[in-house]
């Protein structure tokens, strides 16, 4: 019964979180830019999420059963560690790989500046503005990052712009500073 109860639950909240956000969203300029994993991203933080909260109420119960607390003490802290891989480093290392995966950017042409939409630790949408001239391409292509919006890294498929006029402006290969006539005839 109760795992049945978990995996209802994580249904329920799945699809009211992925129901409660129409993307309209004006103040924030026009969307340009929509990710596709941005529902996967949240399905597997949200069951890595619950799955961790599932292991903390049932360690005890666990203990208790099984009678592990009689064994040696090496057994008990392997036990705790594995599990506590599991309860802890799993959503941690997921929200380090995953709190830049752009779920939504607007871009204001009046201002020129972007709105990024990411997860928060607590799977809450999170907005950063920022300024065209914020932008810093990583010197090295890094695994996780695409740019850097002042400080922040922003993880975004270039494939997914409608437009790709407006992923050039984003990185600034628009400025045609990139592209000059004697960097080619040298």
């Amino acid at each position: 019964g109760l795992i049945f109860q978990v995996a209802s639950f994580q249904g329920v909240a799945l699809r009211s979180l992925s129901t409660s956000s129409p993307h309209d969203h004006p103040e924030h300029g026009r969307l340009v830019y929509k990710g596709n994993l941005a529902k996967a991203v949240l399905g597997v933080k949200f069951f890595s999420y619950s799955t961790s909260i599932f292991n903390l109420f049932m360690m005890p119960y666990i203990m208790l059963k099984s009678g592990i607390g009689v064994e040696s003490l090496l057994v008990q802290a392997a036990f705790y560690g594995l599990i506590g891989i599991f309860t802890f480093v799993t959503p941690v290392t997921l929200h380090i790989l995953t709190k830049g995966y752009v779920i939504r950017l607007y871009y204001k042409d009046e201002a020129d500046t972007y709105t990024a939409i990411t997860y928060n630790a607590i799977l809450a949408e999170k907005v950063t503005v920022f300024h065209q001239k914020d932008v810093k391409i990583p010197d090295i292509t890094k695994m996780f990052t695409t740019f850097y919006a002042k400080t922040k890294s922003m993880l975004v498929n270039p494939t997914l712009f409608p437009n790709p006029q407006d992923y050039n402006h984003l990185m600034g290969y628009d400025k045609s500073s990139y592209f000059k006539f004697e960097d080619l005839e040298e």
